[in-house]
């Protein structure tokens, strides 16, 4: 069948209209009249609608439409509109217990039957108390601190998902009200959502950012350390900072500035400017330059970025840009403002509060004809290369407000944090060619592909880790909380997460001000997370690929585990890592866990007391069978070329990893400039092999060669290792007693009884075009 799209008109009155997206993913809209409006997620380009290659047969019987794709089948009572959403096997994975409503009068909505087992995930920063949501009634509404990203996202553990595609203030029960239905509900809009059907948990993840985009991969360097100035500090003191950093030895990337960077503190404006005295600039390099506090950052091996507040009207530039669409023959994915009917707004009658006894101007600071992002490409030229998005005023009401789209704000709430993060990504991008890091801290659904989040002004504990899980079972990757620095808990969660950040703000937690065994451990962290770079850089590549995220809430990891669902206090980082945060116990799942501290073993599944050494602030363990790629020591990203690479590998059974390099900045591995290595490692009776196959792929910037320095854990002094066949002299190593240190003569492998390890080096094969094979033999 080739056309995807079918109509019907139902009991009601109403009409419905089915359309196949992909062989896993239906769209379900009803509308009281035929036209079918595109909503607002969908006019705007942050859900992409449109029908994937697929084959489907229809079965219209006179009662019932039975479609049938080679992963799904759907079926639709035709008088009531009732559906029924079953897997490829015809078995029913979830179904209508109530025919679904959508008119002006009664609003929208559905209700679904739920399994008495069924468990149900996502629904985005909407809560922090849990991660299972059966039991739970959200209100889909962005709210400052309480629910800073809700994402009308739901996945089962019975094998199918549910988008729904609306801005309009609406509401979820997961079988609160009701122990078996799952409810949803608008009291304006139509009704609009897509089905998914998928095996897994991850597969639902998968087909869900396929239709709401996938996790964006951020600038390399973003997923270093950033640090947030004090909001009083000027250039000097910002550059002091800078330095601090360096003659510390603390890897750091990024430095921010709060709102004190402006000649006017908390400006909405577009006519924002640099405080004259703080950070003055020479009118005769007004674009910066070597001479500036932007050259000096950058000699330092710095990022800059500003905050933000936004109150502008995004939607006049949406609209605009339909009509350049429109006037150039490229089309558009919705239909025209006039087709939509969204009022043209005359700027007489502009925004205005009629409640008073005379019109007031609500909205003082847009212009009409000028997109936000023009006013602040002169900072990126300057040398600004992120933008933190506050909550003010994006996350607050306007309940008077009429938007520039036609929109009053029931419609445009949810709506406003895409948009603003959406004109940042794309004007950042336009003007650089350069991956953008903007990060904010409102979100809705679609948020994943243009920004990285944090978890607003709510600390790093145990609820901000709550809201990083409830996003990544939502498709969101980048996420972050404001690192608590003087607690050892703190710096353990804050420095094992897809991007970490300490913010100063009003205060003063800059490292080097800690106590001496706290700066230790910040030291000590912050070197592990920079050398586990490339280990989180390619989990980002896996998310941008695939929508699983960087940090799991443990039901993703392990679904079939009773347990994970209530497990909020650890989760695995990216596949091998397991952490656990502010608990003085670990869950261990099913299989082999070594103690990254300890080196101890344990076998899952149990609960274990966490053994945490003085020098660090949680349980970390890794999964047995884990190759973990690392980086030499080095204070930013981009200071070295890393020829050499690390590699931890920790032998159990058949294991393997994928290893993915970019140049780190361009969107050009969107083009398939990725460069990919495989590592896999097989234990046998008589030792272990190690194969790592040659890079695949180029990219601008690519190391001409490449050697690992293997450590390979095991807990007895092998025999013998052969490289490609040949055997590898064991070389004599020199410790001592006092420190540890070692001296290495010769070339070859020794065995480390501390670390419990051999440590070797092998070299790329010169033509890269062969497997370098390594034998450890028993």
């Amino acid at each position: 069948m080739e056309n995807k799209l079918l109509n019907l008109t139902l009991q009601s009155g109403g009409h419905m209209r089915i359309q196949v997206v992909a062989p896993d993913t239906f769209r379900i809209h009803i509308s009281a009249g035929d036209d079918f409006r595109e909503p607002a997620l969908i006019r705007y380009g942050i859900l992409d609608s449109r029908q994937r290659d697929t084959v489907c047969t229809v079965n219209d019987r006179a009662d019932v439409l039975d479609i049938r794709t080679e992963r799904a089948q759907l079926r639709v009572e035709k008088s009531s509109g009732r559906i029924e959403l079953m897997n490829a096997r015809g078995e029913t994975l979830t179904r209508h217990a109530i025919p679904p409503w959508s008119d002006p009068q009664r609003g929208f909505g559905a209700e679904f039957l739920l399994d008495e087992q069924e468990r149900v995930y996502g629904l985005g920063d909407e809560t922090r108390e849990r991660i299972q949501k059966r039991g739970h009634r959200a209100n889909m509404w962005v709210t400052n601190v309480k629910a800073y990203a809700p994402i009308p996202f739901l996945m089962s553990s019975k094998g199918w998902g549910l988008l729904i595609n609306t801005t309009w203030r609406h509401a979820v029960d997961v079988g609160k009200a009701v122990n078996d239905r799952l409810r949803f509900w608008g009291r304006r809009g139509e009704l609009d959502y897509f089905l998914f059907a998928g095996e897994t948990l991850s597969d639902l993840l998968q087909s869900y950012t396929s239709v709401a985009g996938k996790p964006q991969i951020l600038p390399i360097w973003a997923y270093g350390l950033t640090f947030v100035c004090n909001e009083q500090a000027n250039a000097r003191e910002m550059i002091d900072d800078a330095l601090s950093f360096r003659r510390e030895g603390i890897p750091c990337d990024l430095i921010g500035l709060e709102p004190g960077w402006m000649e006017k503190c908390y400006d909405y404006s577009v006519t924002k400017n640099w405080h004259s005295d703080r950070f003055a600039i020479p009118h005769w390099l007004p674009d910066g330059g070597p001479s500036t506090f932007f050259g000096a950052l950058e000699r330092l091996g710095f990022k800059l970025s500003l905050w933000l507040c936004a109150d502008y009207d995004m939607s006049l530039h949406e609209e605009r840009l339909i009509r350049e669409k429109e006037n150039t023959g490229g089309g558009s994915r919705g239909l025209s403002a006039e087709e939509e009917g969204f009022q043209r707004t005359h700027p007489d009658d502009y925004e205005q509060d009629t409640k008073l006894q005379y019109p007031v101007y609500m909205d003082r600071v847009t212009k009409h004809d000028e997109a936000w992002y023009t006013h602040l490409s002169k900072f990126v030229r300057q040398g600004v290369s992120a933008f933190k998005l506050d909550g003010a005023q994006q996350v607050l009401d306007h309940p008077d407000r009429l938007w520039g789209n036609g929109m009053i704000d029931e419609e445009m709430h949810n709506l406003y944090p895409i948009l603003l993060a959406k004109q940042m990504h794309l004007g950042f991008k336009e003007q650089t060619g350069h991956r953008p890091m903007i990060y904010t801290a409102g979100g809705f659904a679609g948020i994943q592909q243009y920004a990285a989040t944090w978890a607003g002004d709510t600390g790093g504990g145990p609820k901000p880790l709550v809201s990083l899980l409830n996003h990544g079972l939502s498709g969101h990757a980048n996420t972050s909380c404001d690192m608590e620095v003087f607690t050892p808990a703190g710096l353990h969660f804050g420095f094992l997460q897809p991007w970490s950040q300490v913010n100063s703000w009003a205060y003063w937690r800059h490292p080097w001000l800690l106590d001496k065994k706290m700066l230790a451990m910040f030291k000590m962290y912050a070197k592990l997370r920079y050398r586990l770079l490339p280990y989180i850089y390619s989990a980002a590549h896996v998310a941008a690929r695939t929508g699983m995220p960087i940090i799991r809430a443990m039901p993703l990891a392990y679904p079939n585990d009773p347990k994970s669902d209530h497990l909020l206090e650890q989760y695995m980082f990216g596949d091998s890592f397991l952490v656990a945060a502010f608990t003085d116990q670990v869950y261990l799942p099913e299989g082999e866990w070594i103690d990254y501290w300890t080196k101890e073993r344990y076998t899952g599944p149990q609960t274990v007391d966490c053994k945490i050494p003085a020098y660090a602030g949680g349980a970390l363990f890794v999964r047995a069978g884990a190759i973990i790629p690392e980086w030499p020591e080095m204070d930013y990203v981009g200071e070295k070329s890393v020829e050499r690479l690390g590699l931890q590998v920790y032998t159990h059974g058949d294991c393997n990893f994928t290893l993915y390099e970019d140049d780190g900045t361009t969107f050009q591995y969107e083009e398939g400039n990725v460069a990919e290595t495989r590592i896999e490692c097989r234990t046998q009776q008589t030792g272990v092999v190690l194969r790592i196959s040659p890079r695949t792929g180029m990219y601008e910037g690519m190391p001409a060669n490449r050697s690992y320095d293997i450590l390979i854990h095991s807990d007895t002094k092998p025999a013998c290792i052969e490289i490609n066949g040949a055997k590898l002299p064991e070389r004599v190593v020199k410790r001592n007693r006092d420190d540890a240190s070692c001296g290495v003569e010769g070339e070859g492998w020794d065995y480390d009884p501390s670390l419990r390890a051999v440590r070797l080096i092998a070299e790329e094969h010169e033509r890269k075009k062969d497997v370098v094979e390594i034998v450890v033999v028993s």
